[in-house]
Order: structure tokens, then sequence, then C-alpha cells
């Protein structure tokens, strides 16, 4: 055995290993040949050796004989780590014996193994979620772009091949290279968000694990127009001044603007007559006001003194007069002097829109023309064609020249539907308008000739004109259309352009908050009502700052609950010849919340006793001389603990606020006027500015004044009587209201009851046990007569002096005649002493019930003891009503016995009096 050749080996080999496999197949197959003789060791083929640090290979023979080996992974192999080996291979003969040290080696052969991929990832989403926004009625190329990765190693497998829409009925369509897109134009109105689902696929079709979701914001085309703002806002009353807008902004799509004007506008006029007048009666306005006297209302509400308006069509308030076209009131003679002078005022609210009808006829607020005979209309106030006219003609009386006869105004507002408020100024021959608080001179002025005297006496009327000649039958022609309030006219004088702007005024309005803040480059300008705010200026941002500044103020105590509407309007100028931009209006409202109410009590001492001298007196009675006028309002107290979730306890708060009339009502038939009357100082009145009217039936105090006012006022009525025999009580019902009624007090009841003298015989009888206290207290809330004397301080009086009585009739059987006539002659002399005091009783509280008799019985007692005595009797007042309704019985059965006796009743119809004159002894 010679061992003379290498092995030989191919020069380089070529293999491919799939991953998770040990198997390598190469290309050419590994053999290993050697020359030497096929004999054993020599010719043998005995390993296969790889070079290299750490590879996870191995080679190993299968057949020494042939030569024939196999390479193999001596660990898994892992592409996504290594794509790919190259190493060294040797092959080695088993030489002449089994020693390895004999063993020849071949040359170096090159071997290059690449890792074949198994698909073993699925695609993964770069982003778990994406976001776009887009804008409506656009399409795009590409809304967004989503990308999965896959991490298998080869191309293959790691690439994506294709992405896919899971969610179904969606306008958006993907590409393989993920990009989304639109395939319709989207509306923000129809639905302002997309959320879709998205999947991915690599090449070898493998789904990814997780889908993507994809939310598409919708948002709408840029359009002008102011941002961030509420449509309702609510306001408390008394919380002061409320910012309208505090975050609104002006969206101009980055339009060229130069400068921006912005009309912020508070439409008050759905209420009543605009701006809450109807809080109080127009009398009480041109009183607050500082208006002249002598103001005749043309208008005023139906009653039996103003009769003239019941015909007319009347809304909830009863101060507003509605004309359909086919009413007209006549104003009595003798309301408004015949020559109005040379100066007069007259002022209205006035409601009104287009005239009806293609050709306008006149619309006749106030019209004085002939009564008859013939048809000349000497003034008149009219419209037509959204024209305010005014008509004067003067009478023949100076020369017979062309005289300013007509005074027309063309405004807007005539014709808006809108309240706006009238005052015409004559100082002829110049007439002034005056239109919510602002000046306006006529526009035309026409003359004409004066009207020649006559001896035709003139009809004034209101909302049409009176037509008494030139026609077969004397009718209203020239009817209004519209609504109408507090028209009235004021001879002889003219008004102040203060008082009017004060009938005028709102107590709410636009304000703006911090007026140094605006900035230089703000201008602003109100309206003399503050009801309309313009606003000025250059500069985006210092706009949208100044109306965030603007804000809406109340100054009422009670202003109506109810909706203001609120209306801003701009106008934008643009840099060049560019088309501007047009920026819609804001149209939002005021929510005024309901106040709270106020509840006023009338308090005070509702019945007492006078004797009949006082009615007589020149004086008379003080009826209400303790009257209290309080206000409260509920008010929920805070808990102490703020952990407790029990309800919080309602507390009563006094509030101050003014009332505007109080009614003093006489209860159960008028006052006769042959022998009484109610009396109030005209003095008392004008110290406190308030003025009251007298009647029969009581008496009206009314102004716009403090509670404490009216409380003083009240003390000072008195009612006289000049035949009080006949009388035994009259009562009386007060009743005050604040806000022309809205809201009243509680009907306060007094009864004012004659005290009678009483005349008995010396020697026959004995009257009046019992002397009437000279004071008593006030009875709250009276049910009945006969309520009256169980539940209040004076039944329980009688029900003590009808346990007396009992008992001194047994007393009085056991003592004698003999003490009965010396009670007699000591209750005379009481009488006199109560007489030479004049018996000024007062309803203050309960003092001393003397017996007389039991005074006579213990001659020794001092008036101390008699105080004990009497306060003992204060003590036993609680006893039941049980005892106190026997007692009454037991009372009405001796009356019954003294009348049949004498034949004439022996109790006297005073409470508490009665004779025992009759009783046996």
């Amino acid at each position: 055995m010679v061992n003379k050749h290498k092995p030989w080996i191919e020069t380089s080999y070529h293999g491919v290993i799939t991953e998770n496999n040990d198997t390598v197949i190469l290309d050419p197959p590994l053999v290993a040949l050697d020359k030497d003789a096929p004999v054993p060791f020599a010719g043998e083929i005995c390993a296969f050796k790889i070079h290299g640090q750490e590879l996870p290979f191995e080679a190993v023979v299968l057949n020494k004989t042939s030569g024939e080996g196999r390479l193999r992974a001596k660990s898994p192999i892992d592409c996504e780590l290594r794509k790919e080996y190259t190493f060294i291979i040797q092959a080695y003969d088993c030489g002449a014996g089994p020693r390895e040290t004999a063993w020849k080696k071949s040359h170096k052969a090159v071997v290059h193994i690449q890792v074949k991929d198994v698909n073993e990832f699925a695609p993964a989403f770069k982003e778990p979620a994406y976001k776009a926004v887009v804008t409506e009625g656009k399409i795009y190329d590409s809304i967004l772009q989503v990308e999965a990765v896959d991490e298998d190693c080869s191309p293959q497998y790691s690439q994506i091949c294709n992405y896919e829409i899971i969610t179904t009925d969606v306008p958006f369509a993907i590409d393989r290279n993920g990009n989304i897109r639109n395939t319709e134009k989207l509306s923000s109105d129809k639905q302002h968000q997309y959320e879709i689902l998205v999947t991915a696929y690599d090449c070898g079709q493998k789904p990814a694990a997780q889908d993507a979701l994809v939310q598409v914001d919708v948002k709408p085309a840029c359009k002008p127009g102011w941002q961030d703002w509420t449509k309702r806002i609510e306001y408390q009353p008394g919380s002061g001044s409320l910012p309208l807008f505090p975050s609104v902004r002006l969206e101009t799509c980055d339009g060229p603007v130069s400068s921006i004007q912005i009309t912020t506008e508070l439409q008050t006029s759905s209420i009543g007559k605009g701006c809450d007048r109807e809080a109080h009666s127009e009398k009480s306005l041109q009183k607050l006001c500082g208006a002249t006297s002598g103001i005749i209302d043309l208008l005023p509400s139906p009653s039996a003194a103003t009769n003239w308006t019941s015909g007319l069509l009347v809304d909830s308030s009863e101060m507003i007069f509605k004309f359909d076209g086919r009413q007209g009131a006549k104003v009595p003679d003798g309301i408004v002097p015949k020559n109005l002078t040379d100066q007069f005022t007259i002022t209205m609210w006035m409601q009104h829109g287009p005239s009806p009808g293609v050709r306008a006829e006149k619309e006749t607020i106030l019209c004085n023309s002939d009564k008859t005979e013939m048809n000349r209309h000497h003034y008149a106030l009219y419209v037509h064609n959204c024209r305010l006219v005014f008509l004067l003609r003067k009478d023949f009386d100076q020369a017979d020249t062309f005289r300013p006869a007509e005074f027309h105004w063309k405004l807007d507002q005539i014709c808006d539907k809108e309240w706006h408020y009238y005052a015409i100024n004559v100082e002829f021959p110049v007439v002034t308008l005056y239109m919510d608080g602002a000046t306006y001179e006529p526009y035309l002025v026409t003359n004409d000739w004066p009207i020649h005297p006559s001896h035709i006496a003139m009809q004034l009327t209101v909302g049409a004109c009176w037509q008494g000649g030139e026609v077969a039958k004397p009718r209203f022609t020239q009817f209004f259309h519209g609504s109408l309030a507090s028209l009235t006219i004021r001879p002889g004088k003219m008004e102040s352009q203060k008082v009017i702007s004060c009938l005028q005024a709102c107590k709410e309005g636009l304000d703006i908050n911090s007026l140094e803040s605006l900035g230089q480059g703000i201008k602003y300008h109100f309206n003399p009502s503050q009801s309309i705010l313009v606003m000025e200026g250059d500069d985006i941002e210092n706009i949208n700052r100044a109306l965030q500044k603007v804000s809406y103020i109340n100054s009422r105590q009670f202003p109506t609950a109810g909706v203001r509407r609120l209306k801003v309007s701009s106008k934008v100028q643009c840099f060049g010849e560019d088309v501007c931009i047009s920026i819609p209006d804001v149209d939002a409202y005021v929510m005024v919340l309901q106040a709270i109410e106020p509840h006023i009590t009338l308090r005070g001492t509702e019945r007492f006793w006078r004797p009949a001298a006082q009615f007589e007196s020149a004086r008379g009675v003080v009826l209400f001389p303790d009257i209290k006028i309080v206000s409260t309002f509920a008010k929920a107290e805070p808990p102490g603990d703020l952990k407790t979730t029990a309800p919080r306890a309602t507390v009563l708060e006094e509030m101050l606020h003014n009332l505007d009339f109080c009614d003093i009502l006489v209860l159960g038939g008028d006052l006769d006027p042959r022998h009484e009357c109610l009396e109030l100082s005209h003095s008392e009145l004008h110290q406190r500015h308030l003025d009251a009217t007298n009647s029969t039936a009581g008496y009206s105090i009314y102004g716009v004044g403090s509670m404490s006012r009216y409380e003083q006022v009240l003390h000072h009525i008195r009612y006289r009587n000049w035949h009080p025999a006949s009388l035994e009580a009259r009562r009386f019902q007060i009743k005050c209201s604040e806000l022309n009624g809205r809201y009243t007090s509680n009907e306060f009841n007094l009864e004012v009851s004659v005290l009678h003298e009483l005349r008995v015989s010396d020697q026959e009888h004995v009257n009046h046990l019992i002397v009437q206290p000279p004071f008593l207290q006030s009875v709250h809330h009276p049910e009945s007569r006969s309520s009256i004397r169980r539940s209040s301080v004076v039944p329980s009086i009688a029900t003590v002096v009808i346990i007396i009585s009992v008992c001194m009739l047994v007393f009085v059987v056991a003592m004698g005649v003999h003490r009965v006539r010396i009670a007699h002659q000591h209750f005379l002399q009481e009488t006199e002493a109560a007489k030479e005091a004049e018996m000024d009783w007062d309803d203050s509280a309960l003092t001393i019930t003397v017996n007389p008799m039991e005074k006579h019985g213990e001659p020794g007692r001092g008036e101390d003891e008699t105080e004990e005595e009497e306060e003992e009797v204060e003590e036993d007042i609680s006893s039941s009503s049980s005892d106190s309704d026997d007692s009454e019985e037991e009372e009405e059965g001796e009356e019954e016995m003294g009348r049949g006796r004498h034949g004439q009743s022996g109790v006297r119809k005073a409470q508490l009096e009665w004779d025992d004159s009759t009783l046996p002894y």
C-alpha cells in the first residue's frame, strides 16, 4: 500500500438550503476522487473538512470507496439573520493506515450556499392608524398613503404586492402602493367623518395580521363667515354686562381684505312697545322722565271714564291698540282743547308696515276735521306711501297769506314693521320730528291758505278721519293699518329733547366692555337707544377682539323674560378689483331668563274699634297707622357641609324695589258721600311725588315710588263719618302692585268698628260688667267672624270673659241687691273717667281686663294686685275650644232670658259687651 496521490474535488460548489431545514443541495454533488488503488486506506476518502469560524454547516462522508459526501446544517438556518454563506472545503483520503497524520488532503474548493426563504412572516403596517383631513367637494388623487412591511428575507415574501379596503360601501379606493383616494365628492353635511379598515398582502399572498384603521375627516369648504359663536345666549337678570360673542372670529379664507365694517343690532321690538316699556304706564314713564303736566292720553286703556277706546282691538297688555283698516275712535269733546296754540307736542309709539294695495291711500293716525257740513281737516297726522305727514291748517285770523301747512318725512322705519317712538314738536312755523330720540327735519314743507272761520264743530278721531260733510252719510275714512300705543298730545308747550329721549330710551341694550382696549384702529358708533353698534377696522384680529367685547346689558330689576333677537351684519372691502368676500349674517338671540319674583306682603292691624266721637272729628280715624309693606324672595341656602346630600333649605330675603300703585277699596258697598268719605292730604302725595284719585269706591294712589313712600302715604289715609250712630263697622282692602300689575301684593283687609256709648238706669240694672280693653292685638288672616272669636287673641279673651260671667252670676245671686247697686255706682265713675281720657284707644297689645264687681267686693286690693290677677287670667287663655263653645251657649241662654223679661235685647252688637241688668238675683 502506497499512498501516492492526493484526493481530488471540484474547485467550487453552489448550494441551496431552505431555512429551518438541514439539507444542503450542492451543485455539483460533493464527491472526492483518489487515484490510488482501491485498497483499504489507500484510495479511500475519510473526511471533508470545512474551514471557517462558527459556520453552521458540516460535511460528512457517505461512502469512503466512492468518495461521496454530504453537506448539512448543524443548527437551524434563518434567512432573516443571514441569506448566504461562503467557505472553504477540503477532502482527505485515508492514507496508508489508520493514523490520521498520514492523510493527504485535496486542494481547497470554494462553497457558496444561499438560504432559501420561507414565507413565515405576515405584512405589518408601519402605523396602527392613519388620519387625514379633506375638504368637501373635491376629488383627490391621493388623500394619504398607507405602508406595510414584511420581515421575510426574500423579495418574494418580503415585498407587499397588494393593498385592499375591507370596509364596504365607502367612497374610497386604494392602489397597490397604498395610496387612498376618494371616488366621489364628499359632503360635510352628509358625513363629516369616515373610518375604513385596510389590509396588505405580500407577494406570497399572505395578508397582514392586523388591519390598519384609516380616519378621514371631511371639513366644509372654506366659506367666509363668523366662526365659534353661539346662537342662544342666556342672560340672568341682575348679572350686569354679558359678553355676547366671547370667542368669535372671522374666517376670510385668505381673501385680500382691506377693511371690515360690522353692525350689531339688538332687536327688542317684539316685547310690548319695544325695550320692555310695558313695565310702567305711560303716565308713570312721563313722571319718571320729568315730562310737563297737562299731557292728554288719546288712547287710554278702556274704562268707564275713557270709553272711546272700548271698541278698538287691544292686545294682551291692554296698552297696545291694533288697527286693521276698519276701525276708528272718536275722542269726546272737551278732552283736547280746540285751540292748540302755536306750541304743542304729539308723541306716540307706532308699528307700521307697507301699505296694502297697489294705490296706497292715506292712513290716518290722528285727525281733527269738521264734524258736519264740510270736510276740512284742521290738523292731522297720517302715513302715506311710507311717508309721515303732519297737516296743520291755521285759522284765518291774520293776513291772508300762504303758510306752512304740510310737513313730510321720508323714513325707512315708517314701514319696517318694527316699533318706533315718534314725537312731533310744533313751534309754528317750525315742526321737528324726533324718532327713537334722533332729530329729523322735514324734507318737504307745503304751504297752503288759512282756513276761513266758521261755526262748525270739529271732531277729533284716532285711527281714521271723520268725514261729516260732502257725503250722504257721515263716516270714517282713510283708515290706519298698524299698531299704536301711548298716543298723547301736550297742548301749549313743547317737550325738551331730553324728556323725549328718556321716554323712548331702553334700559337694555348693547355695551362694550373695556373701551380703552379696542385699540386705535377700531372706530365705533352707537345709535341713541344703544340698540345698534357699528364698528370698523382694517385688521381682522382687531375686529375679532372688538366683537368679542360687545355685550348685552339690562338694568331692569325685573326685566320681561323672553327672546331678544340679535343680528350681526358685515361689509368687507377688498384690495384691487377682485370680487369681494360676502360674509353671511349672524342670527342669534339673547334669552332673558325669568327674574326672581318678589312676594309683596302688606301687614298691619286688621281690626280695631274707635269711639263714635273720633269718626265725627275733623281728622277722622286713621285707618292704617302701622301698615308695613315688605317684599321678599326665596333663596336657597347652601349647605354647611359640602358632603351633605340633603336638600338645601329655603330662606326668605327682603328686597327693595318700587311700587306703581296701591288701591284702597271699600268693601260691602260704596261710600255714601252725604255722611262719609276717605281723605288724604295732597301735601302728603306731592312730597312723595305720587298722585291719587278718589271716588266712592275707594282711593287709588299711583306713581312710581319706593315701598317706604307708599307706606308713609298710607299712614295718612283717614276715614270720616258724620253719622256714626247707624254704623257698626266698615271694611276696607288694600292691594299694591309693581310693574303695572305684573307683581301684586296680598289683599290686606281691615275692619274698623264703632264703639257706641252705653246708657243704663241707676235704679234698675247694672250694665257693662266687663270694660272693653283699650288696646287689641291685630288679627291676621280672618276667615269669618265666628273663627275670629276662636282663633285669635280676642276670642281667647271672650272665652275667659264668658267663664268669668258665669262665675259672677253665682256670685251676684249670693251677694244680693245691695252689692249690685254699689257696683253700678262704681261702674259709672269709671265710665266718666274713661270719657275724660277721650277714649283714645289704639290697636296695641292687650292690657288689663277689669271686673268692677270683684273690685267692689275686695276694696282693699290695689292696682298692682289687679294687674297680677289680669296676668293670671291671660295665662288661663289656653282653655279648650269645647269649653269655649259651652260658655257661648250659656251666654246665649242668659241673653234670651233677659229679652223675655224686659221685651228688649240686653246684648249689644259691639263685641265683648253685654247687659246683665235683667239677671235674677
